[in-house]
């Protein structure tokens, strides 16, 4: 086997058990109401429009690409609209 070919399954296992214990941890934390429904809510949007988008136009690439471009547009206009909020102290 070539090292590259071992290097990517080295790196695939270690993302897979940081996403497994990433995953334990918040049920965990979740099971001891530490979590509040709200933030779980909107983490859950991304991947909610991935799947979507995914789903209606069958390019999980375009999709992945089209699902940054939503979030980056929420992100910035959340920050626009918390400024203007702050601006006029509403």
């Amino acid at each position: 086997m070539n090292l590259v070919v071992i290097s990517f399954y080295i790196v695939t296992a270690l993302m897979g058990l940081g996403l497994l214990s990433i995953l334990l941890f918040g049920v965990r934390s979740f099971a001891y109401g530490k979590v509040n429904i709200l933030t779980l809510v909107i983490l859950c949007i991304p991947i909610v429009l991935l799947f979507a988008i995914g789903f209606i136009i069958g390019d999980w690439a375009r999709a992945g690409i089209l699902t940054i471009a939503i979030m980056m547009g929420l992100a910035v206009s959340s920050l626009l609209v918390t400024g203007v909020k702050s601006l006029f102290n509403l």
